[in-house]
């Protein structure tokens, strides 16, 4: 989600030609002195314009994150999905571009960045309309998925462009910087504009708010945004591509149905199919000239590391940011626009770390940085689970500002610290990974500490339930908390409450899961990174 540091790009100059940010990046023969005397463009009026532009979709990347998990409760009550279909309507989206970040980045270098750019950015807008007006689950989870396709384009795209506009380091760095901060920014402002909405309007309004921001892209960008194609482009393989997707949604499948269910011989039996093809994926990218992923990359085990904290690091924040959510609106009963308000500050928390935690890394190794702040994520994940036995919005708050302090330092260091790791020439593919590795850690951390949530409060309401229980009703009891509210008028005010605790509970279990994870990955940040060189 942050990057801090990346590669050079070339940058198209007059007359359609490539020109590189130093002479010694641009191909020479043997007999070819190398120089360093060229002094870097420093950008303009247009390039800080275009990184407005650019701005526009990483907040609305950052929007969707946090949006939807606002809107879930009222669209679950419209649409009455299963727990199965609300998971993949939250899901869908991360999976998606978790699956196909690094296959896009690669095609925006053979048919050019902004193209690319401009593809996906009406293509997203164009999912948005769909999702906001689904008359169905089923539907819906089609239009996330949409969504996510068209988001992995937004994403590299983003990326590279400002590495083209941006030549001289300092710049470049502010650069990266703002796109960080932005993404930071719609997180955080999207709960405030997601319960704003529904407080006016209904669930759909909420993907909406992505078509006013894609037609100021369409329009600005062929004016203020460079083109960029890759000099040398290979041939984009569509094996590899269905071979990285045949390996990854198994395995999430698989997450998924055991969290829900228990293990099965099926499901053990889909894991097995992901893993087979993940292996058949790595072999086959050892095997090409022009790899979609270098496997070679994953030799450094600083870059191995880092991108495990990552991975692992956003599987609890996925799952704190569906739960969290829920709790203010469908056990301490706030209002959409009052939840939002609420988790305002904590979001605003993970734009001080990302900004902050490169600048105090100039004199702590970052290791050491990343393991204090997801210690600090510990105690927060901590904090949330005692919610089961002191309730309130103090308490769940605070560590829910905790968690997002750890979010964003490693967010900002990880991704450095992976860049970094990796061969000059290889900066673009090591940025791709981190982008991918969150976005996968997101969704993962959705779909298993959502399923294990309701696996509690289903033990946890059946326990409680009455043998005379009517059966209809039984039905929405043991579906879900907010089937159980949306059934409320049918129920005993003590059952709804019932209800109330039982979600309590598998929220605790849950976040005392991820709190043991976060503790983990303390040990693993201080004494595999704890090493690593600071990035200056």
């Amino acid at each position: 989600m942050y990057l801090y540091q990346i590669g050079a790009y070339v940058l198209p100059t007059q007359g359609g030609s490539m020109s590189t940010d130093t002479d010694q990046d641009r191909p020479r023969t043997s007999n070819q002195p190398v120089t360093n005397h060229r002094i870097p463009r420093r950008a303009g009026a247009r390039e800080w314009g275009g990184l407005a532009v650019l701005a526009l979709p990483t907040a609305l990347l950052g929007l969707d994150v946090t949006l939807l998990y606002l809107a879930l409760p009222a669209l679950a009550e419209d649409l009455q999905p299963s727990t199965t279909q609300a998971l993949w309507i939250m899901d869908a989206y991360g999976f998606m571009i978790a699956g196909l970040l690094i296959t896009m980045g690669s095609l925006g270098d053979r048919i050019g960045r902004r193209r690319l750019l401009m593809i996906g950015a009406l293509a997203f807008g164009l999912a948005s309309v769909l999702a906001a007006f689904s008359p169905s689950a089923n539907i819906l989870i089609a239009a996330r998925a949409a969504l996510g396709v068209a988001g992995a384009t937004l994403m590299p795209s983003t990326l590279a462009l400002i590495s083209n506009m941006f030549r001289d380091a300092g710049q470049r760095g502010l650069a990266f910087g703002i796109w960080a901060t932005m993404f930071g920014l719609g997180m955080a402002v999207g709960p405030l504009v997601g319960g704003a909405l529904l407080q006016q309007f209904w669930w759909g309004a909420a993907f909406l708010v992505a078509v006013p921001i894609v037609a100021i892209v369409l329009m600005a960008a062929p004016f203020l945004l460079p083109e960029y194609r890759a000099p040398t482009r290979g041939r984009l393989d569509p094996t590899s591509v269905a071979l990285s997707l045949a390996a990854i949604l198994p395995i999430v499948f698989f997450v998924k149905k055991s969290a829900e269910t228990g293990l099965s011989s099926f499901s053990l039996l889909i894991l097995a199919a992901g893993l087979g093809f993940g292996l058949i994926f790595a072999k086959r990218q050892r095997n090409l000239t022009d790899p979609l992923l270098d496997i070679r990359l994953f030799g450094n085990r600083s870059f191995t590391a880092a991108l495990a904290v990552l991975l692992f690091g956003l599987v609890g924040v996925g799952g704190a940011m569906l739960l969290v959510t829920q709790y203010l609106q469908l056990v301490l009963g706030l209002a959409p626009v009052t939840a939002g308000l609420w988790m305002g500050p904590p979001a605003l928390l993970m734009i001080a770390a990302g900004v902050g935690a490169p600048l105090l890394a100039r004199h702590i190794r970052p290791g050491y940085v990343m393991a204090g702040a997801l210690a600090s994520s510990a105690v927060g994940y901590l904090l949330v689970a005692f919610v089961a036995w002191v309730p309130g919005l103090a308490l769940v708050l605070s560590g829910y500002a905790l968690i997002y302090l750890g979010l964003g330092t490693i967010a900002a260091l990880g991704t450095d610290l992976v860049v970094s790791a990796a061969p000059r020439e290889k900066a673009g593919s090591a940025s791709a990974m981190t982008e991918t590795v969150q976005e996968l850690g997101l969704a993962v951390g959705v779909a298993l500490f959502g399923s294990l949530t309701t696996a509690v409060y289903r033990h946890e309401i059946l326990a409680r339930m009455p043998d005379t229980f009517p059966r209809d009703l039984s039905a929405a009891l043991t579906e879900s908390l907010w089937a159980a509210t949306a059934a409320t008028p049918a129920m005993s005010t003590d059952l709804v409450d019932e209800a109330r605790t039982a979600f309590t509970c598998g929220m605790s279990v849950s976040a005392a899961g991820a709190a043991v994870g976060a503790a983990i990955l303390v040990l693993v940040c201080a004494r595999v990174l704890g090493g690593s060189p600071d990035q200056r």
